[in-house]
């Protein structure tokens, strides 16, 4: 029997976001200190350099093609508006953008490495454009080569380093596609549709003659496809029940990894190019844990870094031979000493919903549940809604399946995975059906003989935590508590004050403050507080770009004028969502005595 207390789970480590120098030296991020830092090995299983050192969580890494030097990406204190930097071999760190109002996403190196891309909101918050900047120069020394009007992301550069690929988000579910001509600002829309299509993973194919992308043009779900120059899309690769979640090409050989999303796992493929829609396939990769992505390609593609993980395997970084699939691991983000073999595997189930529909969900039963009806259990809500839960390592849920709780987490609809149509059964209008999902799944857990159908939590971050108060308020008679982090209580004045970069994406799959504000009253949990009776856990950052913590303090304050126990905890260095470990530690501390004491 083992007693792990809940801070041994929560310094469980994770290494991951890999990238491979010209030399062969992988760059990772690793969260040893308590957040995610920039460490580099030279060899499997090696002892790794930390490169940075800073309180702030590091966003990604990406190595020159040409030099070994790296540029890194951060934010302050969870605010999202993240600047780049360049390190260099000597350990030298050049602040690139040093905007801090401004946010800045990475868009990769030119072919050369003498300049990189980005997009930014630099110029006008509620828009993106795209900037292009040499290696060396800094501030604002960087070229504006597109002027947006909307959400901007730059997909790479073509091989002989003249164009960049560009997407442009209208919605989660609906992209389009553009090849910008550098030099003479040209803009070439690939990719003119009607209604929502989606168009994303884009890479140059390796004689940039074409992209490669995942698209649910043609198809409920999403297919790998070669989008030419001239806007002809050709199939690749499809599958008539699962997504191609993404694909990772290198340029220089033709070599390209995808992966296919199987309820929540994924399977990946490896092979080259013969041909633009023939792709001679490689044995597959053996790694553990069910999930991998990331591909970051080494020399020559010979082999490729991918991070690893599973729910009984804590994330590291594997390099896998391309032609082979032979893998070995190369970083050892350890278990805090928790014996690997304690951690729990979930089950995948599926329980019918209000109109027929059945709901996927991984449940997972504590070791010693038995069959008579005592087992508390957490029914814990994703965010997005445009997003799955998948079975990744979770150090919080392992904590929880330890004390005895089972763990039921639904791909409610509204969730990625399970093909287009699916995604938009939760759309406007239809949103508190999503909300009849979880109660289906109450109901599935009440018929369960191992649960206790009086000690239901609900617990969910994000939109997971909106979820969580419409839950409560929907159906306040089947929750013995809730648990909500970084939740939107209010739509209308989550879309008020929520950063105008965001709005109009978040609008279009909420609805509209200027048609659908009736509707936003009528299904924000705010306005049927009343309704909650079961004690509420409402933990936020006080730095959120995206649910701003008024959301926290305005359910806090009205659930306690209404005599319902209401514990509220606001970290001022945090944003949307709680990433320092020294914070986590705290917060889930506060919330499992929260749950000690209420369920």
């Amino acid at each position: 029997m083992y007693d792990y207390d809940l801070e041994r789970y929560l310094n469980v480590r994770s290494a991951y976001g890999a990238s491979i120098s010209p030399e062969g030296t992988l760059a990772f991020l690793m969260d040893t200190t308590g957040v995610g830092q920039v460490w580099t090995l030279d060899e499997p299983g090696g002892w790794p350099d930390q490169r940075t050192f800073y309180d702030e969580p590091v966003s990604f890494v990406d190595y020159s093609p040409t030099r070994e030097e790296l540029v890194f990406g951060m934010d302050e204190g969870g605010n999202e508006r993240a600047q780049l930097y360049r390190l260099d071999d000597d350990g030298r760190v050049t602040e690139l953008t040093a905007m801090p109002d401004a946010k800045h996403r990475w868009g990769g190196w030119r072919p050369d490495g003498e300049a990189f891309a980005f997009a930014s909101n630099r110029r006008d918050e509620a828009v993106f454009d795209v900037y292009v900047q040499d290696r060396d120069a800094t501030g604002d020394d960087a070229e504006l080569v597109y002027e947006g009007d909307g959400w901007f992301t730059v997909s790479g550069w073509s091989p002989d380093g003249q164009h960049l690929a560009i997407s442009e988000a209208h919605s989660s579910f609906d992209q389009d596609v553009y090849v910008l001509d550098v030099e003479s600002g040209d803009l070439t829309h690939l990719t003119p549709h009607e209604g929502s299509v989606r168009y994303t993973s884009v890479s140059w194919g390796p004689e940039g003659d074409a992209l490669y992308l995942v698209t649910d043009e043609r198809s409920d779900t999403l297919s790998l496809a070669r989008l030419s120059l001239e806007g002809d899309l050709e199939i690749v690769r499809d599958d008539e029940q699962w997504n191609i979640d993404g694909v990772a090409i290198d340029q220089d050989t033709g070599r390209l990894a995808y992966s296919r999303n199987v309820e929540g796992y994924n399977e990946i493929t490896v092979g080259e190019f013969d041909g633009p829609t023939d792709v001679e396939a490689f044995p597959s990769p053996d790694l553990p844990g069910g999930l991998a992505g990331g591909v970051a390609w080494g020399p020559e593609a010979e082999e490729f870094a991918v991070s690893v993980t599973g729910r009984s395997v804590n994330t590291n970084v594997f390099v896998v031979d391309t032609e082979r699939g032979e893998s070995e691991r190369w970083t050892d983000a350890s278990t805090a000493g928790i014996p690997q073999e304690t951690f729990v595997e979930p089950e995948v189930v599926r329980f019918e919903s209000f109109d027929g529909r059945e709901i996927p969900a991984l449940f997972s039963l504590p070791p010693a549940a038995e069959n008579d009806g005592t087992t508390p259990v957490i029914v814990d809500i994703h965010g997005g809604p445009e997003s799955q839960r998948r079975p990744s390592f979770a150090g919080l849920t392992q904590y929880f399946l330890s004390r005895g709780y089972a763990v039921l987490e639904p791909n409610v609809r509204g969730s990625t995975g399970y093909g287009k149509a699916y995604t938009h059964l939760d759309d406007v209008e239809k949103r508190l059906d999503s909300v009849k999902d979880i109660r289906a799944g109450v109901d599935w857990l009440h018929d369960h003989p191992a649960v206790d159908p009086n000690r239901i939590v609900a617990m969910g971050g994000s939109y997971g935590g909106f979820m969580v108060l419409a839950s409560l308020t929907e159906y306040p008679d089947l929750w013995a508590a809730g648990v909500d982090v970084v939740g939107i209580a209010n739509f209308v004045t989550f879309l008020q004050n929520t950063g105008e970069w965001r709005r109009e994406l978040r609008e279009a799959e909420y609805g509209s403050l200027a048609e659908d504000r009736e509707f936003l009253e009528s299904v924000s949990p705010i306005n049927k507080v009343e309704r909650i009776t079961a004690p509420l856990f409402v933990l936020h950052g006080a730095n959120d770009p995206r649910v701003p913590v008024g959301e926290a303090e305005q359910i806090a304050d009205e659930v306690a004028d209404h005599g319902v126990p209401v514990e509220k905890l606001i970290f001022d260095d945090e944003g949307h969502g709680i990433s320092k470990r020294e914070n986590r530690i705290e917060a889930y501390t506060r919330v499992v005595e929260f749950l000690d004491e209420h369920v």
